[in-house]
């Protein structure tokens, strides 16, 4: 059974918005968190990449760039956005200043996408949950990749924002959040674009807040409902004074009274590997290698 074409109740109008959406001037700290767990992961892998790419670098995280870039100092880098502006900005952060030597003389730092089949890694970092068609990018991404290179990714998972669902329904509202895909629905979706041996895992992060404030601030940097069946329209200040009740609802006493806010992070890594070699609907063997054959003990193969 194939996977959806797109994540459950998400907007497509929605998402286009919000990947149009500017960034601001820092990357999202949480998505800088998490990229650093996810490079962890990259302490298993043996390939050293001589070319990678770094899809939407401001949104998945300049700390994240300079640390790749140090781990990976002789590799040529391509960063790669929807926003040219943004990726010309993150190049400008990633570039060593104009009066190092490395500037001039290192590695370069390109934009957009190097020809196809010759980056050894891909990394896109809390990206694929607001992506309104996850199957295309996937195959993108592993027309860019060289054979035995390897995507790494990560993205919120279906568990996310359950606190604040559980509260949304309670008052009988509609979502906070389009329903986010499943790790293993993940891992399909990889093997129907061609890679393989896909590796998922998944961590549970729980934040905790003072105020309703501060939790709505970091929700906004972060994303939008994106749920297509999200309140319609502007809402007055009665409601967001019923919002930040409900929201004080989420106190827990073993946290201190802070509101708590569980997110669940999905990690994947998967190859490209070698293309497959066609085979022939029909095998036809002559009567003497047959009888040859069965003299040596060979097996029959497949003319191609």
């Amino acid at each position: 059974m194939s996977a959806p074409e797109r994540p459950p109740s998400l907007d497509p109008v929605a998402a286009a918005r919000w990947s149009a959406h500017p960034v601001g001037k820092a990357s999202p700290w949480l998505h800088e968190e998490v990229a650093s767990r996810m490079q962890e992961r990259l302490d298993f892998i043996k390939l050293q990449p001589e070319r990678w790419v770094h899809w939407e670098p401001w949104r998945g995280g300049l700390q994240a760039q300079r640390a790749l870039q140090k781990r990976y100092p002789k590799a040529e880098v391509w960063l790669t956005s929807e926003q040219p502006t943004e990726a010309m900005a993150a190049r400008e952060v990633a570039q060593a200043r104009w009066w190092q030597a490395e500037r001039w003389f290192g590695p370069r730092i390109a934009l957009g996408l190097p020809p196809a089949g010759q980056a050894q890694m891909l990394w896109a970092n809390m990206l694929l949950h607001t992506c309104a068609q996850p199957q295309q990018i996937l195959k993108i991404w592993h027309n860019t990749l060289a054979v035995d290179g390897f995507l790494m990714f990560s993205c919120l998972g279906p568990d996310s924002l359950r606190e604040l669902r559980e509260a949304y329904a309670r008052q009988g509202w509609p979502a906070p959040a389009h329903e986010f895909t499943d790790m293993h629905d993940w891992g399909d979706m990889l093997v129907e674009a061609g890679f393989a041996e896909p590796v998922m895992d998944m961590e549970c992060i729980t934040l905790t807040y003072e105020t309703p404030e501060r939790l709505l601030a970091d929700l906004r940097a972060w994303g939008r409902n994106l749920h297509v069946q999200r309140f319609a329209g502007l809402r007055g200040r009665r409601w967001r004074a019923q919002l930040d009740q409900v929201l004080m609802a989420l106190a827990r006493p073993e946290e201190g009274g802070r509101l708590s806010l569980s997110f669940e992070i999905v990690y994947g890594h998967a190859l490209k590997p070698q293309p497959r070699a066609a085979v022939s609907a029909q095998t036809e063997i002559g009567l003497d290698q047959m009888r040859q054959m069965l003299r040596s003990g060979s097996r029959i193969s497949d003319k191609v």
